[in-house]
């Protein structure tokens, strides 16, 4: 993400640089010699963090993302008594780039987790009603815990896959309600109630040219960005505009294409990640 306030400052490009990237990019090019469509290397790690539920480690390029999953109990929201709860947290920590300062979350880092939250909730991901216990009182609540490792662009897509596998290949502790209405742990686990694997894909507009999982230098002469989200059914189900920049009608519809394209590349390689550990939903 560029345009960043007080937590991570604009990534600097030089002159020369950004002249050469406009001018690769009029060839079809780009810096680091993809294509405009293509994506860096995208890895997966299932379950690096033992104590969580759930968790993954994605990689894509040289942007780090880790997320962890934890279980617990709780309330409903009132207008949603038989639901259980998803609650999606980013941070970028300090670490992860000489442009991060420590402090709360800023609106950036809000923005990456409402953008993750967006697409798993939009995609009917998690089957929220099979984490009901007792309607109106006791249900499930997911915390998606988002950390950014280390920043080379294109966070959305490296923090959605990252929080995706983690939900996907999580066990929940199960309960049972006793006689008296209590409710009891049985000692044994489930995995989560999923649908589908959404897949966010990340574009950005420099000039004319559209491109594919941005870098942080491309980022940092982008004139505006674009993040959809394709469920398992191929369909769009959410999107995100950032960058303060324009998109007309035609490029929105050129992204979408792009975007179709490209999730179901990706979600190969999601579904390979879930594949490991439990049966993919199709």
């Amino acid at each position: 993400m560029s345009g960043l306030s007080r937590a991570r400052k604009p990534v600097i490009v030089e002159e020369i640089r950004r002249t050469k990237l406009t001018e690769l990019l009029l060839e079809g090019r780009r810096l680091d010699s993809r294509g405009l469509t293509d994506y860096r290397p995208i890895k997966i790690e299932v379950g690096p963090i033992e104590r969580a539920n759930g968790s993954a480690l994605t990689q894509i390029g040289n942007t780090q993302v880790i997320v962890g999953v934890k279980a617990g109990l709780g309330a409903p929201f009132p207008d949603r008594p038989g639901e259980g709860v998803l609650m999606v947290n980013a941070e970028v920590l300090p670490l992860a780039s000489p442009y991060t300062e420590p402090g709360p979350p800023d609106e950036n880092s809000i923005e990456l987790a409402r953008v993750v939250d967006r697409g798993i909730r939009e995609s009917g991901m998690v089957d929220l009603g099979k984490l009901c216990i007792i309607p109106g009182r006791q249900v499930y609540t997911l915390y998606v815990d988002v950390n950014v490792l280390n920043v080379d662009g294109n966070l959305f897509d490296a923090s959605s896959y990252a929080a995706v596998v983690a939900i996907a290949t999580a066990n929940l502790p199960t309960y049972r309600v006793a006689g008296d209405g209590r409710v009891e742990a049985t000692g044994e686990t489930m995995p989560v109630p999923i649908t589908n694997i959404p897949v966010s894909v990340t574009m950005a507009r420099i000039g004319d040219a559209i491109i594919a999982d941005p870098s942080a230098e491309e980022e940092a002469v982008m004139d505006a960005r674009l993040t959809l989200v394709v469920d398992g059914a191929g369909r769009l189900c959410a999107g995100q505009k950032g960058h303060g920049g324009y998109w007309t009608p035609e490029q929105i519809m050129e992204a979408a294409r792009l975007a179709m394209r490209k999730a179901e590349e990706n979600r190969r390689i999601l579904a390979e990640a879930v594949g490991r550990v439990r049966e993919v939903p199709r």
